[in-house]
């Protein structure tokens, strides 16, 4: 089937134009400027559909690079699948999740990333790939990363935090980033220091603080900051790349862009919560209600500025990509396991949805160009995670995954109106977007279109992924 979509602004990260795009099939066939007619004088006659784009923006579809779907976390697992997970970020823009396959002490890594194929394959709305997390790092474990790069996963996360779960050593981090560095993947990291966190906690506790904004207090921006500087300091010593995850404080960014500024290959990644959620709003709401704002890392006061910051990093590229961590709970029964125990509420919030829209009234609001809405939410991810040449921009020869966006439109997000994550509430309740997303390709399929869905569960594939360009 041929698409033509006509009138429409192609916006890229190198820059906005106006200009015809023809998709053959999954891929796109051409871009065309005004006036070209070498492709023949009436397209439009011979495309079997025609989208008339006009006066709306048309973007590569989002790259999420940090999701969580069925994910098993504090003795629950997030609420959703891999069908509706992938569905609702089809419904905001999302065409590609990069998922998380997760590997625990004791457990074989193939095994677990198998076990995240059979979750996923035949499940998914839009393409989807793994990172590995290793949760244990041995003699097996090291091996098994260079088997997993020949299998097109070439990214292993590890963790600072979570002591007794999913914590490693400085020595298996070094060890870690050793094996990286020689077979080409790259290391992702959360950066905050477990075991301080968990001695604050266990104080916290014992004085009758309880409450939800006891997340964010005990896990002070110091935690975060140490481990950046502690992980990017290893990284140094073996020359392994580093992507710190779902960054939150301004001084863990100010530590990373000291090191980027020496020339180390060093990369942060930040999520919607950090740019627009807080402490004093949300975190310490009223009772138990701001458990639905528990994430790790944890939401900043905006007394600190932690939010203005932020962006202001986003531009400087000191922050790199824009992901969400996606991993959502619901409120009843999954959240309500921490009344009276903060530190029993499942860690992490549901965005897979709403990140194209929220980046964007960063746009509006003058916080980033349109470019840079794009560069964030696509390219660079496309980039950072092996996947440029067939995702995360509108050129000749790549995936036709394709978002019309109408910055005349208006989004209001909450349960009922654009909400179809399996939540029973929304993190973003009440927020109001100044854009929509009317139409999304997925390889070249209309998977949503006048606010319908058009998909079908296993519409997605697996992306066997190369090496990151940010390599060297």
């Amino acid at each position: 089937m041929t698409i033509l979509i006509t009138n429409g602004t192609v916006v890229s990260a190198q820059g906005s134009t106006k200009a015809d795009v023809l998709v053959d099939g999954e891929t796109i066939a051409a871009v065309i400027a005004p006036g070209d007619t070498s492709l023949g004088a009436d397209l439009a006659r011979s495309a079997d559909r025609v989208i008339d784009a006009a006066g709306k923006l048309v973007v590569p579809g989002g790259i999420d690079g940090h999701t969580h779907m069925e994910m098993p976390f504090g003795g629950t697992v997030a609420s959703d699948t891999f069908e509706t997970g992938t569905r609702a970020a089809a419904w905001g823009g999302t065409t590609t999740i990069i998922d998380f396959a997760v590997q625990k002490q004791g457990e074989r890594v193939q095994d677990c990333l198998a076990d995240w194929h059979r979750k996923a394959g035949g499940n998914c709305a839009i393409d989807y790939g793994f990172h590995q997390v290793i949760g244990g790092v041995d003699s097996d474990s090291l091996k098994a990363m260079d088997e997993l790069v020949d299998e097109g996963v070439t990214t292993f996360k590890l963790f600072m935090a979570y002591p007794g779960v999913f914590l490693s050593s400085d020595g298996q981090i070094l060890q870690a980033m050793q094996q990286a560095a020689g077979n080409g993947s790259m290391i992702m990291m959360h950066a905050e220091n477990g075991s301080a966190i968990d001695v604050l906690v266990a104080q916290a506790l014992a004085e009758g603080k309880t409450d939800p904004k006891y997340h964010s207090l005990t896990r002070p921006w110091e935690t975060e900051a140490e481990a950046v500087n502690r992980a990017v300091m290893l990284a140094r010593m073996t020359g392994s790349p580093l992507y710190i995850v779902h960054m939150s404080a301004k001084q863990a960014v100010e530590v990373l862009q000291k090191h980027r500024d020496e020339g180390w290959n060093v990369f942060g990644e930040t999520c919607p919560q950090y740019l627009y959620l807080s402490v004093e709003e949300h975190l310490a709401k009223a009772g138990f209600e701001g458990a639905k704002w528990v994430c790790s890392t944890p939401l900043r006061e905006r007394a600190e500025r932690h939010q203005d910051e932020l962006w202001r990093y986003l531009r400087t590229n000191d922050l790199s990509v824009i992901s969400t961590d996606h991993c959502p709970f619901c409120f009843k029964e999954q959240k309500e396991m921490g009344v009276g125990d903060f530190s029993k509420i499942p860690n992490g919030i549901g965005g897979v949805e709403h990140r194209m829209d929220l980046i964007y009234q960063g746009v509006v609001e003058g916080q980033i160009t349109l470019e840079r809405w794009v560069e964030l939410c696509s390219t660079t991810p496309a980039r950072m995670f092996g996947l440029y040449g067939r995702k995360g921009d509108i050129r000749p020869g790549f995936d036709a995954d394709i978002v019309i966006y109408d910055p005349a439109g208006r989004t209001e997000i909450g349960v009922g109106k654009t909400h179809h994550m399996n939540m029973d509430h929304s993190a973003w309740e009440g927020f109001v977007i100044d854009g929509h997303v009317d139409t999304v390709l997925s390889r070249g399929k209309v998977i949503i279109d006048d606010n319908r869905y058009l998909g079908s569960k296993g519409d997605g594939v697996f992306l066997k992924r190369g090496l990151s360009q940010y390599l060297i």
